[in-house]
Parts: structure tokens; C-alpha cells; sequence
């Protein structure tokens, strides 16, 4: 009997240390994952090449990263799309339906980075500090969603790249028409927007 507990202990431990990178705070591993400076987003729509901000936002790169190497972004859709304002994406498959997230990350807005058009950022709810996977590209300058004070209302939006190439790609998207599909009540794309591929070097 107790082998076979020692044996289950062995092998949760096991399955603890294969979740590699989620097991840890990605503050933690913000210094072991920011090599890589780009992104490919690869889309049914045209690619998308991200430049990443490692050195003024590495929790928020560090945990980017992270979702982009264990292959979450793939098959996630850009759900929301508001001319004149951003693109958003990273959270749901195309039968909108959520995908599972690692633990939230603490809201680096206040890095000096600005929510310029072209720029990406994380999404998040009212919480300053709910952003998992969910980004948006911004479609134009966006300057109310910047980092002003360290409150509710006043932290911003954490910027952590910008496109470097494709930018055309996500005016494109841009123009999709949008309406409501369940569970949202505005604003999701008629057209399927798809990531199909996402890597990093």
C-alpha cells in the first residue's frame, strides 16, 4: 500500500513538473523566456509579425511567449473587432467557446509603452491584473487606455509589442462586418478569423 501511494506521489509529481512553464510564476520566468523577439501570427487572413517589448514588459512577453510555444493561440479566433479602435483575440476556438488559461499575470501598463496604432496589448477585465491570453492590436492611437495611476480605473492597458509587418493584414480584419453570436452581444466577426500557426524566435 505504501509503494502504491509513493508510486501516485511519483507520478503527480511527475505530471506537476510537465506543465513546464505554468507551474511557476511567469514572474519567475520572465528571465527564462524572453530570447525570442518576434512573433509570427499566422492567420486565414494574412500573417501578422509581432516585435516584443522583453525589456519594458517581461512578465507580460514571458507569458505571450508561453502561450505562443505550448500551441494555445492555434485555432483561437479574433472574436471581437471594432473599427476605429482594436482587434482582439487569443481567448476563444471558432465555436466560441473559452480555452483554458494559466493563473493571471500583474498588469505592467505602467512600463512607459503607449497604446499607439499598431501597437499590441493584453485584454483583461475590470481587475488591473486578470490578463491571461486574450491580446488586442490596436487599430488606431488609443491614448485613454495608457497607464495614468495605480487604481481600478487609471492602470491601463499593458502594451508588449507592436506590428512590425502585416499591419494590412489587420486593417483587413478590420473591415470584416461584425454582429452577435452568443455568448456576445456585439461586435464578432460574420467572417471566421483564425489563427492557424504562431511561433517565436
Amino acid at each position: 500500500m505504501r509503494n502504491l501511494i509513493a508510486h501516485i506521489g511519483l507520478l503527480l509529481v511527475a505530471m506537476w513538473i510537465s506543465l513546464a512553464w505554468s507551474s511557476a510564476p511567469v514572474e519567475e520566468q520572465a528571465q527564462k523566456i524572453s530570447a525570442e523577439k518576434n512573433v509570427k501570427l499566422t492567420t486565414n487572413m494574412g500573417n501578422i509579425v509581432i516585435e516584443l517589448y522583453s525589456d519594458t514588459a517581461p512578465i507580460t512577453v514571458a507569458n505571450f511567449l508561453g502561450y505562443v510555444k505550448n500551441g494555445h493561440y492555434v485555432g483561437t479566433i479574433f472574436h471581437r473587432v471594432i473599427p476605429g479602435f482594436m482587434a482582439q483575440g487569443g481567448g476563444f476556438d471558432t465555436d466560441l467557446n473559452q480555452k483554458p488559461t494559466l493563473p493571471p499575470i500583474q498588469n505592467e501598463a505602467d512600463n512607459g509603452l503607449k497604446n499607439k496604432r499598431g501597437t499590441i496589448a493584453m485584454a483583461r477585465t475590470n481587475d488591473p491584473h486578470s490578463a491571461t491570453t486574450q491580446f488586442f492590436i490596436n487599430l488606431v492611437d488609443n491614448d485613454f487606455l495608457d497607464h495614468n495611476e495605480k487604481s481600478i480605473r487609471g492602470w491601463g492597458y499593458a502594451v508588449f509589442g507592436k506590428v512590425v509587418e502585416g499591419m494590412d493584414t489587420v486593417d483587413k480584419i478590420a473591415e470584416v462586418p461584425t454582429g452577435a453570436m452568443v455568448p456576445f452581444a456585439s461586435d464578432v466577426p460574420r467572417e471566421t478569423i483564425k489563427i492557424t500557426a504562431a511561433e517565436a524566435w
